[in-house]
């Protein structure tokens, strides 16, 4: 059974330091989804599918995760979302 308990923390230490950031996209009344979808395309490396997906749920919802990775690959890319015209933030 200790050796089960030692595995188990192992998996909960190796969690906390692979912890990710997150971009948020967030609703607004000003853009089209055709311009939120083509810059979910072009920006976050988005299929058309998965583009339209997440504009649907930030439309409905209020906000989408539309991007999960490090820090220093998801800043320039929340630049750009945001020189789009987006809202969107970092957490």
């Amino acid at each position: 059974m200790a050796n089960k308990e030692k595995i188990s923390e192992e998996l909960l230490l190796e969690e906390e330091v692979l912890k990710q950031s997150e971009i948020i996209l967030f609703n607004d009344d000003v853009n089209t989804f055709d311009h939120v979808i083509s810059t979910l395309i072009d920006v976050c490396e988005h299929t058309p599918e998965q583009a339209e997906q997440c504009s649907l749920i930030v439309h409905y919802n209020g906000k989408c995760t539309v991007k999960t990775g490090d820090y220093d690959d998801l800043k320039p890319r929340c630049s750009r979302l945001l020189q789009a015209g987006l809202s969107a933030e970092i957490v």
